[in-house]
């Protein structure tokens, strides 16, 4: 299945696209955000927290690698913002000080983590994946896509792939 791509205009589109992402994330689901510096990771994160109801500011944890957040799903149900960025880490060596291991499929919440190739080979066995990239003058592509391509992160992308039904994509 190919990845399922906007072009955001700007950092509120991004954020509304992080939003329609976290109606569909379910306790377990992991979040892997690729992109340089700049490229919106922490604004489509926001945009996460948001859908799920978390009240507090949010930062990227760039020195404390971890931040948890309360949230609620559409439900209401309880539901935790787990928000990593793995940036200042020197390889993968560095993941067991934080407890890594944990995070890769949180039973009471979602991760988000923003540079996950810094975790090497330590990624989960299955993870959203969102590049976010620049596409002109102030504009940002965001591709989403499933990995592996099946399972229950192809059921998200179809499912994010109907709630933006009619909505101008890449």
């Amino acid at each position: 299945m190919p990845p399922l791509t906007f072009v955001a205009g700007n950092a509120g589109h991004t954020r509304a696209i992080g939003a329609e992402i976290s109606r569909l994330l379910r306790p377990g689901d992991v979040v892997l955000l690729h992109g340089d510096l700049g490229a919106g990771k922490t604004t489509l994160t926001q945009g996460i927290a948001q859908g799920l109801g978390v009240r507090e500011q949010i930062q990227s944890p760039t020195f404390t690698l971890v931040a948890e957040h309360e949230g609620q799903t559409a439900t209401g149900e309880s539901i935790n913002l787990y928000h990593l960025d793995l940036y200042r880490l020197a390889g993968e060596e560095d993941l067991d000080s934080f407890g890594w291991e944990q995070y890769l499929a949180p039973v009471e919440g979602v991760s988000v983590v923003e540079w996950p190739e810094r975790a090497g080979s330590w990624l989960p066995e299955e993870y959203l994946l969102v590049r976010l990239e620049p596409a002109g003058a102030d504009l940002r592509r965001v591709s989403v896509e499933a990995a592996p391509p099946n399972g229950r992160m192809i059921e998200l992308i179809a499912d994010l792939r109907d709630a933006f039904a009619g909505v101008t994509t890449a």
